[in-house]
């Protein structure tokens, strides 16, 4: 995670490459460039790269919506129900490719991301300050310390995401 110093923050390509280098190299193959000055600002804008390998934990927010528009690559934002079940796939692509570009998260959604795409750029917003206790995850999604169960796991979540999707609008 990094902070830019600068009064106003830019981001251009190589920015993005720089952000995906930086990821590449990471254990959770993922970075952050925070564009707000620090953990207590009040409005947390974030430019988030995260390889197809990362696995994002479902997770919640208290007292903290959420924005997230897609920058680059594809993905499936996964939204559960409390004890699990998929509730609502969201199918997303940068603008002009025909898919959700941005949605906007009320707080108290479980909800997780399904990698589509080799990498991953968005733009995330929420308010802050920073606080590890207005997030919670649930029992039922393994917390990213054992590699198989991970695996295991998002295999049976796209498998799930996959079904859902095809769904007949009339079942």
């Amino acid at each position: 995670m990094f902070y830019s110093d600068d009064a106003i923050v830019t981001a251009d390509d190589a920015t993005i490459a720089e952000l995906k280098r930086i990821a590449a190299q990471n254990p959770r193959l993922r970075s952050r460039l925070c564009t707000h000055p620090d953990p207590s600002s009040g409005l947390h804008e974030m430019l988030i790269v995260h390889h197809r390998e990362a696995y994002v934990r479902p997770h919640k927010h208290f007292g903290k919506p959420e924005s997230f528009h897609l920058i680059e690559g594809t993905a499936r934002i996964i939204i559960f129900e409390d004890d699990g079940r998929i509730r609502d796939v969201l199918d997303m692509a940068p603008y002009g490719q025909g898919k959700l570009c941005y949605y906007r998260m009320p707080e108290e959604v479980f909800h997780s991301i399904l990698i589509t795409s080799e990498w991953l750029v968005f733009h995330e917003t929420t308010s802050g300050p920073f606080d590890p206790s207005r997030t919670a995850f649930p029992d039922w999604a393994p917390d990213g310390s054992d590699a198989a169960a991970v695996r295991g796991y998002m295999a049976k979540v796209e498998a799930l995401a996959a079904a859902y999707q095809g769904r007949s609008p009339l079942a």
